[in-house]
């Protein structure tokens, strides 16, 4: 694929036709999940990373992976475990054989790292990816070391009341674009997941993308125009998060502890955005920025007691602003 195109818009048309051609060929191995891989891919074309919810059997692991194959990617999974320490994931020093100290890159240091069950490592460990999915970079020793590009982090989480967790720290959960929840497949879905997973057949994947090609797409996202009135909505449905302000509504001061910050209003934005561009459409609407924003909100805000003792989820919460 070429991403010589003679204007934005063109290339709005463009991206919605690769997206098509993405989805039907994730659709090879995943069967169903389709708003989970849209989802996903909104994330990556936002330069955003996302954090997949859900039982362990769901392939979200296979779901990782498929993607970095037709976007032709390098892939680093980390499987995250309670004695997990910072280093085997950021790298570490090592004596060479002139004995001097050199750098020793972990697995951080790809395209797409998948950290899987995230929620399993103590918060130490976790902290380690802070700098690295907000500044695309680890330093180590005060040397910074730059990662590859495009990099993302999509990562999975069993369920907080499962034994054996930690749950994640705000400031690490808001660094994910998406919070994106999985459910047990249908019926027929199941059906013919075990039926495509216990004989030899093995679907071949194409590559669809590179690297290069996803940056000049995260480019375009940004120069996408919106309007004043979808922006203002976007600020004002995370504003409207926070207990106890001017626009909280009354939902929100009674169940509500914290509320989204303003990383979750330019989430909104670029999420929408690309909502609206893998439609083929050259500037988002209102229903751009609904479509998305449970997916935003839903880990930023954090219940109170009352809420949980009453049942009211962070999906209501938002429902309810929606």
């Amino acid at each position: 694929m070429s991403v010589n195109f003679n204007s934005d818009k063109e290339a709005v048309d463009g991206l919605a036709q690769i997206y098509g051609k993405l989805k039907n060929e994730i659709g090879k191995v995943i069967v169903g999940q389709d708003e989970v891989v849209r989802t996903v891919l909104i994330s990556l074309f936002a330069n955003g990373h996302s954090l997949l919810v859900g039982v362990p059997g769901l392939a979200k692991t296979l779901l990782v992976s498929t993607i970095s194959e037709v976007l032709d990617l390098d892939f680093n999974r980390i499987q995250f475990t309670p004695d997990l320490m910072p280093s085997d994931i950021t790298g570490a020093e090592i004596l060479d054989e002139n004995r001097s100290f050199k750098f020793n890159k972990g697995p951080l240091f790809t395209n797409i790292v998948l950290a899987d069950e995230i929620n399993r490592t103590p918060p130490k460990t976790q902290a380690a990816l802070l700098e690295a999915m907000q500044e695309k970079s680890v330093t180590f020793g005060g040397i910074r070391h730059i990662l590859p590009q495009p990099f993302f982090v999509l990562a999975t989480q069993n369920p907080i009341e499962q034994e054996g967790t930690y749950p994640l720290p705000e400031a690490q959960l808001d660094r994910f674009m998406f919070n994106i929840p999985l459910d047990y497949p249908s019926y027929d879905e199941e059906i013919r997941v075990v039926k495509e997973t216990t004989t030899y057949s093995q679907a071949k994947l194409e590559h669809i993308m590179n690297g290069e090609e996803i940056m000049f797409f995260q480019q375009l996202i940004r120069k996408i125009p919106i309007a004043d009135n979808v922006l203002e909505y976007a600020v004002s449905l995370a504003s409207k998060t926070r207990p106890n302000t001017e626009r909280a509504t009354d939902q929100v001061n009674n169940y509500i502890a914290w509320g989204a910050g303003p990383r979750a209003s330019q989430y909104l934005v670029l999420g929408a955005k690309t909502h609206a561009a893998i439609q083929g459409k050259y500037s988002p609407d209102i229903e751009d920025v609904k479509a998305i924003a449970n997916y935003v909100l839903r880990h930023r805000i954090v219940r109170n007691y009352k809420a949980e003792a009453e049942g009211i989820t962070e999906e209501n919460i938002v429902g309810g602003l929606l």
